[in-house]
C-alpha cells in the first residue's frame, strides 16, 4: 500500500461501520442473529483480504459491497432450498384478489391508499416495520428477489444470474410478491 488513502483501519471498523452495516443486513435479512453474524462475517473476510484493498472506494462502500456477497449467499441458499408449501400457501392468500372470469380485481380486493403520503417520521418508522413483518411471510426466493430489486436496485440480469432464475419466472416472483405484500399491508397497515 503506498498511499494512506488506501490502507485499511480495521481497529476501526466496529465503531465506525457496525451500526451501518447491522441496519444494511436487517432490511435485507429481517433475521436478528442472522444479521449480527453477517457483519462478523463480513469483517473478518475485510481482514483477511486487506492487502487486497486498493483504496479505488471508501472503506465503507469495500465492506457492504464485501457483505451484499454475503448476503447474496444467503439469498442462494435460502432459494436453492424453497419448499412449495410457503409458495402454494403465498400463492393462495392472493387468489381471491382478481375475478376467474375476467382476471379484473375484486371489489372487496381493489387497491386502496396506503395513508403514506405523509412525511411523518413516526408512522414512516411504523410502516416500515410493518413492512419488514409482511416481507419475513413471504418465500424465500419471493423476499430475495424483491430485495435486490427494490432496496439494491439491481438489474434483472444481475438478479436472474445470482439467483439462477429465467427472466419470466423473475417476472411471475415480482408479480406475486407485489400482490401478497400489498394484501398484508392493508391487513395490517390499512
Amino acid at each position: 500500500m503506498t498511499s494512506e488513502s488506501n490502507q485499511v483501519r480495521p481497529y476501526q471498523w466496529v465503531e465506525s461501520y457496525a451500526d451501518y452495516l447491522y441496519a444494511y443486513t436487517i432490511a435485507r435479512i429481517s433475521d436478528e442473529e442472522q444479521a449480527k453474524d453477517l457483519v462478523q462475517e463480513t469483517f473478518l473476510a475485510a481482514l483477511e483480504k486487506a492487502d487486497k484493498f486498493e483504496g479505488k472506494s471508501s472503506e465503507r462502500t469495500w465492506l457492504t459491497a464485501i457483505l451484499r456477497n454475503k448476503i447474496v449467499d444467503v439469498y442462494r441458499k435460502k432459494s436453492s432450498g424453497l419448499i412449495n408449501a410457503d409458495v402454494n400457501k403465498a400463492e393462495q392468500e392472493q387468489a381471491d384478489f382478481f375475478s376467474s372470469y375476467d382476471g379484473h380485481w375484486n371489489s372487496e380486493h381493489v387497491p386502496k391508499e396506503f395513508g403514506i403520503e405523509d412525511h411523518d417520521p413516526l408512522v414512516s418508522k411504523e410502516f416500515n416495520q410493518i413492512l419488514q413483518k409482511c416481507m419475513q411471510k413471504l418465500p424465500a426466493l419471493w423476499m430475495s428477489v424483491f430485495t435486490m430489486k427494490h432496496m439494491d436496485n439491481e438489474t434483472t440480469d444481475i438478479i436472474c444470474a445470482e439467483l439462477k432464475l429465467t427472466a419470466a419466472n423473475f417476472w411471475v416472483i415480482i408479480h406475486r410478491t407485489k400482490l401478497n405484500l400489498r394484501a398484508c399491508l392493508q391487513k395490517h397497515w390499512i
